[in-house]
């Protein structure tokens, strides 16, 4: 599931360049040296892992107390049911019952803090601000926490975000090196994209959850295989 949790943060990139791109823009690099201007890139997008990671961190404690009672199947088919609903449902049923009223606090005062980090041009300013953007609110952030839960472990929480977020530092990189490549029908096609890739993988959820036997894919459920060595003795 890593490998998903990486497609969907290239994917997701190009999402996300209409939140943070400017942000990425907005960056007090250094423009008169190139490797101070490589290193202060590099704790950018190091902050924005942090920031992932310790997000993915405790949606897998949630994920870690589902599967303790042993929901972690029943986890899986829903995770799969809620990226699929979530794509299919148009967005303004979501902006009609205005779901995130709740949370805009909270996103007013990192904007807040974010704007004060993009003022200064400390050496720590670069992953204050990348840590800052990652708490920003993305609903290909939101999908990969689904898959967070998922893992039905802390570590594995956090690991899966991490990986989502390595899958956006390529296309992150460039929109600061190179703004002008990422205009056109390329990244038209790549936004259309998006809703079908994030279906398949609500799909696999869904298969996961449905424990057929599928090495990898498809795993059976552990309980079976107790019950039947408990069965031979």
């Amino acid at each position: 599931m890593l490998i998903s949790a990486f497609i969907l943060g290239i994917l997701g990139s190009f999402h996300c360049l209409g939140m943070c791109g400017p942000i990425a823009f907005m960056l007090p690099l250094d423009r008169t040296n190139a490797y101070k201007k490589a290193s202060q890139i590099t704790m950018y997008h190091f902050g924005r892992l942090l920031a992932y990671s310790s997000i993915g961190l405790i949606f897998g404690l949630i994920g870690k107390s589902l599967y303790i009672f042993g929901f972690q199947q029943q986890l899986s088919i829903a995770t799969g049911l809620i990226m699929i609903l979530i794509v299919l449902i148009p967005q303004k049923t979501f902006n009609t019952y205005n779901l995130s009223q709740p949370v805009y606090r909270l996103i007013s005062k990192v904007k807040s803090n974010l704007g004060k980090a993009l003022k200064k041009k400390t050496s720590d300013t670069f992953l204050t601000i990348g840590f800052l953007n990652g708490f920003l609110p993305c609903g290909l952030v939101y999908m990969a926490l689904f898959g967070a839960i998922a893992g039905g472990h802390t570590l594995k929480g956090s690991l899966y975000m991490a990986v989502f977020g390595l899958g956006t530092i390529p296309l992150m990189t460039v929109a600061v090196y190179f703004s002008n490549i990422l205009k056109g029908t390329a990244r038209q096609n790549i936004q259309k994209a998006i809703p079908i890739f994030v279906i398949c993988m609500g799909c696999l959820f869904i298969i996961r959850g449905l424990g057929l036997g599928i090495p990898y894919l498809s795993p059976a459920p552990a309980i079976e295989g107790i019950s039947s060595a408990m069965e031979c003795h």
